[in-house]
């Protein structure tokens, strides 16, 4: 008997993956089908929706849904879910066809049985980017004077095809992450059989996009202590530009787990999802696909997915506070924060302390944050003593070393310790 919190949306694992002669039938079938060619945030879902990690949602939302999730983070039934998950297209399809959803490179995702088509508008799109992306940020009009040129998520969306295309899936495929990420990219379902092996009750995820540096280390290490065992789990979609990409960072992620934790409370996994950089109610998705892989508590520290200066410190903590509850458990979301404050290296405590437990000025410490490492690496500036581990500098800069071209990093406030009294 599983001991583990029970998938989102009480319906179990609502997995949309074809297997044996079922997937062989309709991939046959996908190729005589009208081919719709869908982004990588798209195949992402589409392959999240395929292993269950989207339970309860079986297909891409219609415009109600849409509507719900972005106004009061539920689904027109009621169900906690707090970002939009849609299928945007600029292919004239109607209701009632089925279709193929086709990757950049042909490959062939899903066959989708369109229930709905409808079209966002240009104020729609923005409305969605202000309910989802904005936060408790500064009006609108100070958001818009920088979101076009400095937020991927209201970029992404706002460069959505003409039409969104809604209805259940039967998925296909789960790209090449099996083969490029072998032993890390697991499912639900396998997630959840690993962790029942162990004996594990109350697991803790960490969300990682970035290499792991000392915080990070720090922060796996709380839950390790408190929790039965901890889950790294890192993207291994896309990420924006100048970020490290996922073969580098679950190199840096093994090293550490080899060399400075107890290989048998830690479970290093990756999951197929682009970034949406959401900041706050990025912080809710994930907490609530980790529930889906039977994990109960999810780490948030400072600016969990955010990017520049969009969010303050610990909105994606407090917003947890903020979110809409039913009658109906099932419906409600189970997987919990753990609210970790500024985590840091001080010299004075001789360790890794917070803002909670460290009595010392921000004189006495080594701010860490991904931005601040990938822009020293990049530029090929020192890092500073006790920002990383020695064995997963070294991984990074040989990364760096071998790049024929380079993105500027841009420093936010919170990167750079400005923010830190």
């Amino acid at each position: 008997m599983s001991r583990l919190v029970p998938p989102h949306g009480g319906k179990g694992l609502v997995e949309c993956l074809l297997k044996g002669a079922e997937l062989q039938a309709a991939l046959k079938k996908a190729e005589g089908l009208k081919k719709v060619v869908i982004s990588d945030r798209v195949k992402g879902d589409c392959i999240m929706l395929g292993i269950g990690g989207f339970s309860p949602l079986n297909g891409f939302m219609g415009k109600a849904d849409w509507k719900s999730v972005c106004e009061k983070m539920t689904l027109t039934n009621g169900t906690f879910w707090p970002v939009p998950v849609v299928c945007d297209t600029n292919e004239a399809v109607k209701a009632g066809e089925e279709v193929a959803l086709v990757g950049a490179k042909g490959t062939i995702y899903a066959i989708m049985k369109v229930e709905e088509v409808y079209e966002l508008t240009e104020a729609e799109k923005k409305w969605e980017c202000e309910m989802v992306f904005k936060g408790n940020g500064d009006d609108s009009q100070k958001f818009w004077d920088v979101a076009l040129d400095d937020h991927p998520g209201v970029q992404m969306v706002m460069k959505q095809g003409k039409y969104n295309i809604a209805g259940p899936v039967q998925v296909l495929s789960e790209g090449d992450y099996r083969k490029d990420f072998p032993g890390v990219y697991k499912t639900p379902a396998e997630i959840r059989a690993e962790m029942d092996a162990k004996g594990w009750a109350k697991v803790a995820a960490l969300q990682l996009r970035n290499p792991m540096h000392r915080s990070h280390e720090y922060l796996a290490k709380i839950a390790v202590e408190v929790c039965d065992g901890v889950v790294i789990h890192s993207l291994i979609g896309n990420l924006k530009p100048g970020d490290i990409p996922a073969d580098v960072r679950v190199k840096c992620i093994q090293k550490l787990i080899d060399l400075y934790f107890v290989p048998a409370n830690v479970i290093n996994a990756g999951y197929p999802l682009d970034m949406r950089y959401a900041g706050p109610r990025e912080a809710l998705l994930h907490a609530t696909f980790r529930q889906n892989y039977g994990i109960n508590n999810l780490l948030v520290g400072r600016d969990h997915a955010g990017v520049g200066d969009f969010y303050t410190l610990f909105e994606a903590q407090e917003i947890f506070d903020k979110i809409p509850v039913s009658a109906d458990p099932a419906k409600n979301l189970l997987c919990q924060p753990m609210k970790i404050d500024w985590t840091f290296y001080c010299y004075k405590c001789d360790g890794m302390a917070s803002m909670r437990t460290c009595p010392h000025t921000k004189e006495d410490r080594v701010i860490l944050s991904g931005t601040k490492l990938r822009k020293a690496l990049s530029e090929g500036e020192p890092v500073a003593d006790h920002f990383g581990r020695d064995e997963v500098l070294d991984i990074l800069r040989e990364y760096y070393a071998g790049l024929t071209e380079k993105v500027e990093v841009k420093m936010q406030k919170a990167a750079a310790g400005t923010a830190m009294k």
